[in-house]
């Protein structure tokens, strides 16, 4: 038996029930790089390949319920934030983070889905920009959240990744990673104050989407939960979520496939090898 204690990181996202982001990316993540995931589920959403039909917030004391439940009992040593939705979960999520001191948090500042669909009210944008990000270790925008982020309107393009990494970080985490999805090079890039570091990875532009965003925060953050520095966490996630795009299932559904942190075929195969199939020697 293990006596070294597993190393734990809370998501704080929304429920999809294609499974291909929000929790469910979160926990595939987790699992990939060894850590426990624990969750506390702000949202359940009626969503596919395709789209978001329906969106169902949790209420506010149900979310404070589940992060003290397993912050007092489990304990946790990374948080990641996901999609928040409205002004009301901002404030409940914000609240709860003020109870949790010294763990480092790794915000995805959610905003649209890969189908398109809106996933944060203007509201809780303000509330995430006011009472969230100042207290994270990173946050991970892509370019047009960074835009967003920092109320710009109009087209960004990659060259504007570096300075509104340097902005972003004015508004209070501890670093920015704005990451390369929507850039030609596909970089992501670190900003901690007091230097840039380029973070590249294999890029699969035939690979799945739908998750990519959710499983890099998450992977993030379980580097952050087995005491990495940002910087190799940051390397860390940046593989995770290649490998991820690259293992995705882009035969499920009819809009974009999920990512898959795990070789399912390789799992399958695993599968059927420890139940005995296929061994003519377990007969």
């Amino acid at each position: 038996m293990r006596d070294s204690r597993t190393p734990v990181a809370l998501a704080i996202a929304g429920s999809d029930s294609g499974g291909g982001a929000g929790i469910q990316a979160d926990l595939k993540a987790f699992a990939r790089c060894g850590v426990h995931g624990a969750t506390a589920i702000v949202a359940l959403t009626a969503q596919n390949t395709v789209g978001v039909s329906d969106v169902m917030q949790v209420p506010p004391a149900m979310i404070a319920a589940q992060v003290e439940s397993v912050v007092s009992d489990i304990s946790v040593d990374a948080i990641k934030i996901g999609m928040l939705g409205s002004a009301e979960t901002a404030q409940a999520v914000a609240g709860s983070l003020e109870k949790v001191e010294g763990v480092p948090v790794v915000v995805d500042p959610v905003m649209i889905s890969e189908s398109g669909s809106r996933l944060l009210d203007p509201e809780a944008l303000q509330v995430l920009v006011e009472r969230i990000i100042p207290g994270a270790a990173v946050i991970t925008p892509n370019l047009p959240e960074a835009a967003r982020l920092l109320g710009r309107e109009g087209e960004v393009s990659e060259a504007d990744q570096e300075e509104m990494a340097r902005a972003l970080l004015d508004l209070g985490p501890e670093a920015v990673i704005v990451t390369g999805g929507h850039t030609t090079v596909g970089d992501d890039l670190l900003f901690d104050g007091s230097g840039l570091t380029r973070v590249s990875g294999v890029r699969h532009p035939d690979g799945a989407a739908h998750g990519s965003g959710c499983t890099h925060a998450s992977a993030l953050a379980a580097g952050l939960a087995i005491g990495l520095e940002v910087e190799r966490a940051a390397r860390l996630a940046r593989t995770v979520a290649s490998e991820a795009v690259g293992q995705g299932l882009t035969s499920l559904g009819a809009g974009a496939g999920p990512v898959s942190a795990h070789d399912l075929v390789e799992a399958r195969e695993w599968a059927r090898s420890a139940a005995g199939v296929g061994d003519p020697t377990s007969a």
